[in-house]
């Protein structure tokens, strides 16, 4: 008779992994393999990479998941290679050429192409994408052969910089809105120069405030003794936001989900309004919004016992 092998306990994990995506793999098989190293319950990523780009993931654990939303809507920064010249079907090395020509271009032609991409922009999704129409995703319909209108969408290139360039490769530093494809953008200026183009290789080196530093491997993870230590605490994602300090009654009306009314005897409160992180000593209690006359809003909570 076979014995069932009894099931895995995982533990309450909280905190922050600054990921070196590797490539090759999705995101999601990348959240699978670091939350098994650290023993995770509870885990999620902030916005994929495709499989063969790399670079900043950060994964969230146990509490920080509450807050993984503001990092999907957050500005990314990335360093880009496009190869002029061929186009591929997919819009980087993943598809098939569908389209050869000479490349004969200057840096001074890749200047003024490159002013066109900067600001608000409106870009068309590509088809091989994860956006859904009728209940299916675009790269479905694609993978059969069929090709559907896409409206285009507004985006903002907050940065665009030529920072390398040996025909054919061009290397970019990109900063863009949430939502910007940057497979797209290489077709695009490919197309602007008269060459075409796809993308060759995608680094993302920072999502918000979120860089590189303190950023670590798979391989690093699973060597490491005390791999919880890698962690950084849950408000590494709130560090933009002011911080608000309550005391032993606010504290405990706070995490009850109470509106306060802040007294200025009782409490430093940020000169704007707008959305604040809230502390109890050492202890992070969640977000909130700041209005009018000192009143705080709970938004998202942590768990008291965590708190």
């Amino acid at each position: 008779m076979n014995q069932q092998k009894p099931k895995r306990v995982r533990d309450l994990v909280d905190g922050v992994l600054l990921l070196d995506k590797p490539v090759g793999l999705s995101s999601n098989d990348a959240l699978i393999k670091a939350k098994r190293y650290l023993n995770a319950k509870k885990a999620g990523h902030t916005g994929t990479l495709d499989p063969f780009a790399t670079g900043l993931l950060p994964l969230c654990f146990g509490e920080a998941t509450k807050f993984s939303q503001d990092l999907l809507e957050a500005d990314k920064t990335y360093e880009a290679t496009v190869h002029l010249g061929i186009s591929t079907n997919t819009g980087d090395t993943e598809g098939e050429a569908i389209a050869t020509r000479d490349v004969n271009v200057t840096v001074e032609q890749i200047a003024a192409a490159l002013v066109q991409f900067r600001g608000p922009i409106m870009q068309v999704p590509p088809m091989y994408s994860a956006l859904k129409r009728d209940g299916k995703a675009y790269y479905e319909y694609a993978r059969e052969g069929i090709t559907l209108e896409r409206e285009a969408r507004p985006v903002t290139i907050h940065h665009l910089e030529l920072i390398g360039y040996e025909a054919p490769f061009l290397k970019l530093l990109v900063t863009c809105s949430k939502g910007t494809y940057i497979r797209v953008l290489g077709e695009d200026i490919g197309d602007v120069l008269g060459v075409g183009g796809h993308l060759n290789a995608l680094r993302r080196i920072q999502v918000g405030a979120l860089t590189v530093d303190g950023m670590v491997t798979l391989e690093q993870i699973a060597a490491h003794e005390a791999p919880l230590t890698l962690l950084a605490p849950v408000d590494a994602l709130l560090s933009t936001f002011p911080a608000v300090m309550l005391n032993d009654d606010l504290a405990r009306r706070f995490l009850q989900g109470q509106r306060l009314a802040l007294g200025k005897e009782d409490i430093a409160v940020p000169a704007e309004p707008g959305r604040v992180r809230v502390y109890h000593g050492d202890a992070l209690l969640g977000t909130a919004n700041l209005q009018e006359y000192a009143v705080l809003a709970p938004e998202r909570l942590i768990a008291a016992k965590h708190a």
